[in-house]
């Protein structure tokens, strides 16, 4: 496949800055059923009932960016990517890090806080930092394309988020309220959660000019077999969230519930548990909008068309859809007799 077939035009006025007030005002175009209708995130209710699984992400943004200085006063970024095994230590991003040496270390207001070890190519370094310094200095990390700061850094997390493992939020869950996921389980819906932890890869576009060359990056996951098991017996599993697609996808792939994932799921990918999925709208060029062809096929096209023309808001603070595998040119839909069980 050609990366250019997943190029299309997003202007910057489409790009959302800030999130809508509630979360689930946010709008929401449904296409699981003949037509394609408008509806708003807090509709979702009305779309799920007995036997459906709701699986969310519940991983939590940490507050990974951290504004230092050198001994001789110059400024440096430092963005933490991923815990390494070794207690303290990092994988991160180091800016400018051509000026930034091993063994390199860095102030905030005079405190050491941050030592700069060696360099691990990708502009990434490792970097030794404690849990205490990153909560007194830390800031949640924006992606690249918000230029201005959240007036209320609790809207680049989900209600339901946990643990702080994450550079980036599952956006597709920064839509759900607390009455709206209490009336998805008075639907008859099991709502459960899993969780990936979302590196900065998510952002990045494919740079190769065929998607089958494109090197994906690795995030962790984990499920609890409890959760695992209701999503087998599930009728229909929605995903709130590619994270939570890569998550279950992976799982049943190598029927491990936890570990790490490269998986880069595109056009033919044999899709094992995940029957609809709820979404932002992406990047162009992006390996979450491959993801999407994936599930739903070339239609993706009309639909983000019809998105654009109708004013939905793009992106991480933007508008969703709902989408499901059985819509035309898409892939077949999964039951509870094929899913694959590890």
């Amino acid at each position: 496949m050609n990366v250019e077939d997943f190029d299309y035009e997003l202007p910057d006025s489409a790009i959302a800055q800030e999130p809508l007030e509630p979360r689930d005002a946010a709008r929401m175009l449904d296409a699981t059923g003949g037509n394609v209708v408008h509806r708003s995130v807090s509709d979702l209710d009305q779309l799920v009932g007995a036997g459906d699984v709701v699986v969310v992400n519940d991983t939590k943004v940490l507050a990974a960016r951290l504004h230092l200085r050198k001994v001789t006063g110059g400024a440096v970024e430092v963005l933490l990517l991923t815990q390494t095994a070794v207690p303290g230590q990092w994988e991160a991003l180091v800016r400018p890090g051509r000026r930034v040496p091993e063994g390199t270390t860095l102030y905030l207001d005079g405190d050491p806080l941050v030592d700069v070890g060696e360099v691990l190519g990708d502009g990434r370094r490792l970097v030794s930092v404690s849990d205490q310094a990153i909560e007194a200095a830390g800031e949640i990390p924006l992606p690249p394309y918000i230029h201005s700061p959240v007036e209320n850094p609790d809207r680049y997390q989900t209600v339901f988020a946990r643990n702080a493992t994450s550079v980036a939020a599952p956006t597709a869950g920064l839509h759900l309220t607390p009455d709206l996921l209490g009336r998805i389980e008075a639907a008859g819906a099991e709502l459960v959660a899993v969780e990936l932890q979302v590196g900065l890869g998510t952002f990045r576009p494919i740079t190769a000019g065929r998607v089958e060359d494109h090197v994906m990056h690795t995030e962790r996951y984990k499920v609890e077999p409890e959760v695992w098991a209701k999503v087998m017996a599930a009728d229909r599993v929605l995903a709130v969230g590619t994270t939570v697609v890569r998550t279950l996808e992976s799982a049943a792939a190598t029927s491990n519930l936890s570990g790490v994932t490269d998986l880069f799921i595109t056009s033919g990918y044999e899709w094992r548990v995940v029957d609809r999925l709820l979404t932002n709208f992406h990047v162009p060029k992006s390996s979450l909008l491959v993801l999407v062809q994936a599930l739903i096929g070339d239609s993706w096209r009309d639909l983000y068309r019809t998105a654009l023309s109708d004013g939905y808001r793009f992106l991480s603070f933007g508008d969703c859809m709902l989408v499901q595998a059985d819509w035309p040119g898409g892939a077949e839909r999964s039951s509870i007799e094929t899913r694959h069980k590890p």
